[in-house]
């Protein structure tokens, strides 16, 4: 049942493959005692390997209303006769993305996220309209009260979609940033800087790197908390946000932290925040800023995503003169003479370090 048989008819490799059987549980369980239930908050149980669980309402019919999308609401009986929400067929040749109920997205409102993570996934497929009523009928608390992995789970996904921006421009039309993304609820509505640089949004900004970053997840995330802290900015300076780098930083934390993500992710978040605009300056910096910059990016093993943002955001191909940098500082190698000095080793290691840079320096300007 569900998108293993969708995945089928669109000539897709299933992932996950869910069975589904009519009558109860206990039905199930009397007539294959080898099976072992595994679910508490739903009934699910393992047969043979298999996810096995009750057809929701207890028909087809009903199990297919109680889907979220009417391409996910199929079944294949065990003769491979192929059953299917009335419009799910039809939506499956249109590209269509639709709720397969009217109450689908308040039966359970994460699946607005889903749906968003469909689209990141599909950038060709269109969504039906009545997906976005349904969204705006919601409420942020409806949205509040959702377990904070399933959320991060489908932005997760997302991120490593194709066309990843779309996964937030999908939930800003439905009004559904709030409030798990609410930093970028209200970055829709502040100018990114003077015209002459940027002629978007912080939030417009933010989504265009992270389509032009696809393929990289930790990088496309870089780049949705890289200006996050411009959220802070007095509006008397604006279209300036000077220090926004610093406000990011506490930004940049606290998502990560409501979305409950790995530590990598509020790694990178803080990062992206504190240090882009220093990465999109590097040809200027002194050979000591550039030392510490390309140290600690390499230290937090996130040098990969954070050059490919950095050559976004400035629109110059930054990473042609980090990494050559970057090769040159983690070549030095300390006397053994200063092994075992504590900070001294630190600061002698810096010292040397800092005078290859400059050594490279003198090569590029010839």
């Amino acid at each position: 049942v569900g998108g293993a048989v969708r995945d089928l008819l669109l000539v897709r490799r299933p992932t996950d493959l869910d069975f589904a059987f009519d009558g109860t549980m206990a039905d199930f369980l009397a007539a294959h005692p080898e099976a072992v239930r595994v679910g508490k908050s739903v009934d699910v149980c393992l047969w043979h390997g298999r996810e096995c669980m009750p057809l929701r309402g207890g028909t087809l019919a009903a199990d297919f209303e109680a889907r979220d999308l009417t391409i996910n609401a199929l079944a294949l009986d065990t003769a491979g006769r192929l059953h299917s929400h009335p419009q799910a067929l039809e939506d499956l040749r249109n590209s269509l993305l639709r709720p397969a109920s009217p109450t689908a997205f308040a039966d359970d409102p994460t699946r607005v996220f889903r749906l968003a993570r469909f689209a990141a996934r599909w950038p060709s497929w269109r969504i039906d309209r009545e997906a976005f009523v349904q969204m705006r009928a919601l409420t942020p608390q409806q949205l509040a009260v959702l377990p904070a992995e399933r959320v991060a789970r489908e932005m997760l996904k997302a991120l490593a979609g194709s066309r990843p921006a779309r996964f937030f421009r999908v939930l800003a039309q439905g009004g559904c940033l709030l409030p798990w993304f609410e930093e970028h609820e209200c970055a829709r509505h502040i100018p990114a800087g003077p015209r002459q640089w940027h002629a978007n949004s912080v939030f417009g900004h933010s989504l265009r790197l992270m389509d032009e970053l696809a393929g990289d997840a930790l990088a496309v995330w870089m780049a949705l908390c890289h200006d996050i802290g411009k959220i802070g900015t007095d509006p008397a300076l604006l279209p300036h946000h000077y220090g926004h780098e610093a406000r990011g930083v506490p930004h940049a934390l606290a998502l990560a932290k409501r979305l409950r993500l790995p530590a990598v992710y509020a790694r990178a978040g803080a990062l992206a925040a504190e240090e882009h605009m220093k990465a999109g300056m590097f040809a200027t910096l002194r050979a000591g800023t550039r030392r510490d910059l390309l140290w600690r990016v390499n230290q937090l093993g996130l040098s990969k995503p954070f050059w490919k943002l950095a050559d976004a955001d400035s629109g110059t191909p930054v990473s042609e003169l980090a990494y050559p940098c970057l090769a040159a500082i983690t070549a030095v190698r300390l006397p053994e003479e200063w092994h075992n000095r504590g900070e001294e080793s630190a600061r002698k290691l810096r010292e040397m370090q800092c005078v290859a840079l400059a050594a490279l320096r003198k090569k590029e300007a010839v």
